[in-house]
């Protein structure tokens, strides 16, 4: 394969995340791996083996398409749950699969009570209770009918789970709606008890309420960022590091992004680099071209402003991003020459580019600016 760049994961800073996250789960609750967005722009290919043989047993998607490329990966025993889009002919392979999804509209409940007499095989289900979120969910004055669904259609349901997603536990300024939805679902798990229903597991929270509320880890909690080596949030990071100041940052990155440089040429003093007028040489300088653009998600807000670490330094890009290429100044880095590595997100000897500077140059969050790494740049796992 002819490659521009590529993106390497890291296992062993993936152990390191998991052990940290174990540490932070209360009780027997049991650690979800969330893979939806492609891994969160990690590649569900390379990461899923991964995770595998660091011992998960759970994960998540958000639709069918990313169940069907995580089910191939998967070993029989594994667990596997949609919790969005699963409709269709999507909702037929999942009961096809034994894949749970939540139900959280009457159309799908119906659906899947259908599709399952059909294929005389019990659908995996997870009720979904909207708490505050105002999203997806059940409200509270639909459960009667709800629970009356599930007690006439047991021959057909296999009620997997009950569950909940909090709106923005990352942030204290939403902690009077968060504890909200947490009464408010603790309230819906007593009425289902109360009708003698108990799902096979109950489920609450996120990378960020994992965090923030250990009463509400109950049996499974869903875990995206934070096994990818980011905080949910920056006050969260803050935080940490206030109530634990001899500690180290417990999350590492899993990823490094890495080009090699394409050419080098010298610019003369006052010519101008790249398409239009946006930057001309103040003086004699050589410049490297790097065959990723704004089409390999280095966006085009980095003009004159991102970086690159090139022979353990930062160097600036220099005129427009382009869709396929950037220029970047190595007048300073004598040996650089033609091949060398180029490491746009990542460490080099003492220099890095984390996710965040990345992002934040770029006028992106972390989860947007990783979830937009083309799925065609290859990833490989590098210990």
């Amino acid at each position: 394969m002819f490659e521009t760049s590529q993106l390497f994961i890291l296992p062993p800073k993936f152990n390191s995340n998991i052990n940290f996250i174990k540490s932070q789960i209360h009780g027997n609750a049991q650690l979800c791996a969330v893979v939806k967005g492609n891994a969160y722009g990690h590649g569900i290919e390379t990461y899923i083996p991964m995770a595998l043989n660091a011992g998960i047993k759970s994960f998540a998607v958000y639709c069918t398409d990313e169940a069907f490329r995580v089910k191939l990966l998967l070993p029989p025993d594994i667990h596997l749950m949609v919790m969005g889009d699963a409709d269709g002919e999507a909702l037929t392979w999942c009961i096809e699969q034994d894949v749970e999804f939540y139900v959280f509209g009457f159309e799908r409940f119906n659906a899947a009570i259908q599709e399952s007499r059909n294929q005389r095989k019990k659908a995996r289900i997870h009720i979904e209770i909207e708490t505050g979120m105002n999203r997806t969910g059940f409200s509270v004055d639909q459960l009667d009918q709800v629970i009356q669904l599930l007690i006439e259609n047991s021959e057909y349901l296999v009620f997997a789970g009950l569950c909940t997603h909090f709106a923005g536990a990352e942030l204290n300024a939403n902690l009077n709606r968060v504890n909200t939805q947490c009464e408010i679902f603790k309230s819906a798990i007593n009425t289902f008890e109360n009708n003698t229903l108990k799902p096979l597991m109950t489920h609450a929270c996120c990378s960020a309420a994992m965090m923030k509320l250990p009463e509400m880890h109950f049996d499974l909690v869903r875990i995206g960022i934070l096994l990818y080596g980011y905080w949910p949030s920056g006050e969260m990071e803050i935080e940490y590091k206030v109530l634990n100041p001899e500690m180290p940052n417990p999350l590492k990155r899993i990823i490094q992004w890495q080009s090699r440089i394409m050419n080098i040429k010298m610019v003369p003093a006052g010519a101008w680099i790249g398409y239009g007028e946006s930057y001309a040489a103040s003086s004699e300088m050589r410049i490297a071209v790097i065959p990723i653009g704004y089409a390999h998600g280095y966006a085009r807000a980095l003009s004159n402003f991102g970086q690159v670490i090139i022979g353990g330094q930062k160097v600036p890009v220099l005129g427009t991003v382009n869709m396929n290429c950037i220029s970047v100044d190595v007048t300073l880095i004598h040996s650089a020459e033609v091949g060398d590595d180029v490491i746009i997100i990542g460490k080099q000897d003492k220099a890095e580019i984390s996710v965040a500077s990345f992002s934040e140059r770029s006028e992106q969050l972390n989860y947007e600016l990783l979830t937009r790494l083309p799925a065609s740049i290859p990833r490989k796992l590098k210990e």
